[in-house]
């Protein structure tokens, strides 16, 4: 009896801890999850900043004076005087054609001038004393005409022989091809020894003169209007000759050292595709830009002092594609505001209606919201920095 007692008591307990551990359970099970909070957003806070309005438009260098040379004459290139690629100066000699002939052709028409010439003393006497003869009919009035009239064909000779003499002069110069502007010269296309044409299609060589050179860029005409606007307004930074200045990014994103300045008499706006071509100059004494090279010329516009600038995930579209943020007021409800966006400054928006300073933005979480809602808000950029925090430990925690 005291063993079935012992196993009585032993099962009592057993059931009284089994019911305890059943009732914890169905009142944890009941109570249920506590309700959630808001959702929490970044946001930034707009505040006007100084901003400097700039405008890029993409172009190509090209050489501020260019000039093929072609032979005025023709005949057998006897030397090539220059180097290719070198820098020449206007009246260097850069081919010598063969002389020869234009030589003899000079020589024959200052012999024929000084024939002429030498005619023409005796002639000139005689019709002096025809004059005064016939005065007193001493000679008849035909003779002293006839006398006249070769005075003054011979005259015409000589000036005919004059002018023969200066186009063989000017013909032998011509047979010493010099360089009409100075610049850097490229290849030649001929070698010594080769037969040259007067006004021959091929040019000879070409030089090219890039201190300065021209930056031609494209962009659409609207954007000319502006740029138009923007002169005329005064808030395009210019020089002391009126003239707007402008930077220039290389092809690498490497910032071109020297101002240059724009020029739009040159525009020309292509009626099938509406761009237009502004010409700027830039000054190049080491021949950093090349003809052809890609460049971005950065136009100053002026400077915003007021400017309301939003992170770009900050703003969504619509289906007509207007912009549009969620901002978060002042009883932590989400409004929507639509936008009237300017341009993109590195990596926001320039605001220019829809939004004042104060005004909190939402830049992260806009997806788990709705207008209306009630969030929690963090600044945005500490919540760039926790999440940073937060990442680091779990980034060096081990496998």
């Amino acid at each position: 009896m005291p063993m079935r007692k012992q196993n009585g008591v032993i099962l009592a307990a057993a059931f009284f801890v089994a019911a305890g551990v059943l009732a914890g359970c169905q009142n944890t099970a009941g109570k249920g999850p506590g309700p959630a909070g808001p959702p929490e957003v970044a946001v930034a806070e707009m505040k006007p900043e100084r901003v400097a309005i700039q405008t890029e438009l993409p172009g190509r260098v090209s050489a501020y004076l260019v000039a093929e040379v072609r032979p005025q004459v023709s005949g057998i290139i006897q030397q090539r005087l220059f180097r290719e690629g070198a820098d020449v100066k206007a009246g260097d000699v850069l081919y010598q054609i063969d002389p020869a002939t234009y030589q003899a052709a000079y020589d024959s028409a200052k012999a024929a001038l000084a024939r002429a010439e030498a005619n023409i003393t005796s002639i000139r006497f005689r019709a002096e004393r025809y004059k005064e003869l016939v005065e007193i009919k001493a000679v008849s009035r035909q003779e002293y005409d006839d006398a006249t009239a070769a005075l003054k064909q011979a005259e015409a000779e000589i000036a005919a022989g004059k002018a023969a003499v200066e186009a063989a002069r000017i013909n032998l110069g011509y047979t010493r091809v010099t360089a009409p502007i100075g610049g850097r010269i490229g290849k030649s296309s001929v070698t010594v020894g080769a037969l040259v044409t007067a006004n021959q299609p091929m040019s000879l060589a070409t030089i090219q003169q890039i201190d300065p050179v021209y930056v031609d860029v494209t962009q659409s005409s609207a954007v000319l209007l502006q740029l138009q606007r923007a002169m005329a307004s005064g808030a395009l930074r210019r020089d002391s000759a009126n003239r707007a200045r402008v930077r220039l990014l290389l092809e690498d994103g490497t910032p071109y050292p020297l101002e240059g300045t724009l020029q739009f008499q040159d525009v020309t706006v292509d009626p099938t595709t509406g761009s237009f071509i502004v010409r700027a100059i830039f000054p190049n004494p080491k021949r950093v830009l090349l003809p052809g090279m890609f460049v971005r010329a950065v136009l100053e516009e002026g400077v915003n002092e007021q400017a309301i600038l939003v992170p770009q995930q900050g703003v969504s579209r619509d289906p007509k594609g207007n912009p549009l943020a969620l901002i978060v007021d002042a009883e932590g409800k989400v409004q929507q505001r639509v936008l009237t966006v300017v341009r993109t400054i590195k990596d926001k928006w320039l605001v220019s209606d829809g939004l004042a300073p104060g005004d909190r933005v939402i830049v992260e979480g806009v997806q788990k919201v709705r207008p209306g809602m009630t969030v929690r808000t963090v600044p945005y950029g500490e919540a760039k920095a926790q999440d940073g925090k937060a990442a680091a430990p779990a980034a060096a925690k081990p496998r």
